[in-house]
Formats: C-alpha cells, structure tokens, sequence
C-alpha cells in the first residue's frame, strides 16, 4: 500500500522553527511505524532523528505521538493507521532534534519515589530469599509491567502544565513498591507523593491509561494511592 507519512522535524543547529516533512513510500499493511521511519532513515533521509533500541516494546525507548496519540513505534502496525500517517514527539518535554526529547525531567520526576527496592532487615535465618505469598504477588503485579516510555506521563494535562507533577509513571513506580510486602519505605514514599506536586495534581483524566502500550490500569493504581493516603491501610 501507498504510504503518506507525515514526520515532525526540527533541527535547531539549522531551524528556526519546527516543520513537517511528507514522504510517500511503499509499506506492507503488517509493518509497522517504526520500519517506515527506519526505511526513510536508511533510503531517503539520513538526517532524521528518533530513539530505539529492542524493537519489541520492552525498552519503551522509540515512544511518540502517532496520529495525536501516543504508542510505541515498534508496536503500531501500518494496518491499524491506514495510508495517512503523522508522527510528533511526545508532549510536555523539549524537542532536541526531530522525534527525540529530552527525557530528564521525565526521570528526575522518577527518581523521586525511590524506585528501588529498600528493606535493611536481615535476610531469614535459612539464609533463603524473602518470600512471598501469590496473593502478596498479586497486589502489585501489574505495575511491575512499567517500562518507562513516558507514554502515561507526556499524555498528562497536567504534565503538560508543570514538569515539577511527579506523573503517572513515578506514581505506578511508587505504587509498585509501596504494595511489596517485603519493602520497608512505604512511609517514606507515601510522603513524598502526597506532596503538592504529587497525587493532588491528578485529575482523573484517564489519558495515561488510554496511552500506556503495557496495557497497565494507571488511573486505578494512582486511585488506590489516593486511598491509601485516606485510610492508611496497606490492602
């Protein structure tokens, strides 16, 4: 099938402003985005410019707005697009060169939480891991699935308003660990979302849900969070 690709681009040792460039190529309706701007990368323009790295939606590195809604190239299919396609840079953060953006905030906002595991206690006396339940599992399995796309966080208004709002993926994050009934600094990450620039700036919007390509129900996590800060009750 024909192709109209529409990609944002801005290179700011030569641009002014951003523009847009169209190309028309060839495609198979199995392909996806991420093959159509290798294919103008390596056949037409060489100065193009976007992340990626595994190809296979576990890295989240190659994440953008694909007709206005944010995906991972590596998993949106020519198919489901049709033959006009128009690929921008995630929102919320600065554009550095074509489909690349800063992600610092992004990951300062991250690190914030604590996302790592935290627990000073001495091991079990069999010397063995410290165990847990399925049920335990359970509680925070899904959002052990983040792999940081920023796909939830730059499809938030409120991001979008101040890059200070921890975001969606921080708070999935803190959420994951939180619930881990091995972890020990669920007091001290409850603390640092209940700040203003925390849970208080979520709005229920859903757009983080709609966006995340792991499929993960951000806006329910972010939910218990908030309950959790009512009741107190790790449940």
């Amino acid at each position: 099938m024909n192709v109209t690709l529409k990609i944002f681009r801005y290179n700011p040792e030569v641009d002014k402003k951003w523009h847009y460039e169209t190309y028309n190529i060839q495609a198979e309706p199995t392909d996806r985005v991420l093959d159509l701007l290798e294919y103008v990368k390596g056949y037409i323009d060489g100065t193009l410019s976007f992340r990626r790295s595994c190809a296979h939606g576990v890295c989240g590195s190659d994440a953008m707005r694909i007709n206005g809604k944010n995906s991972l190239a590596c998993k949106t299919l020519v198919r489901d697009l049709g033959d006009k396609i128009t690929v921008d840079p995630i929102l919320g953060l600065k554009v550095e060169k074509d489909l690349i953006v800063d992600m610092k905030p992004f990951f300062d906002n991250y690190k914030k939480v604590l996302p790592w595991f935290v627990n000073d206690s001495p091991l079990p006396a069999d010397g063995k891991e410290r165990l847990q339940s399925p049920e335990q599992r359970e509680r925070f399995d899904e959002t052990t699935k983040c792999i940081l796309c920023a796909c939830c966080t730059t499809s938030c208004p409120s991001f979008w308003a101040s890059d200070d709002y921890l975001g969606p993926a921080a708070l999935v994050t803190a959420h994951r660990f939180i619930f881990d009934s091995r972890d020990e600094a669920a007091a001290e990450r409850i603390e640092i979302i209940s700040e203003t620039h925390g849970l208080a700036r979520c709005h229920t919007a859903f757009n983080c849900t709609m966006a995340c390509p792991r499929d993960i129900q951000v806006t329910k996590a972010i939910g218990e969070l908030k309950m959790l800060t009512i009741t107190g009750k790790l449940e």
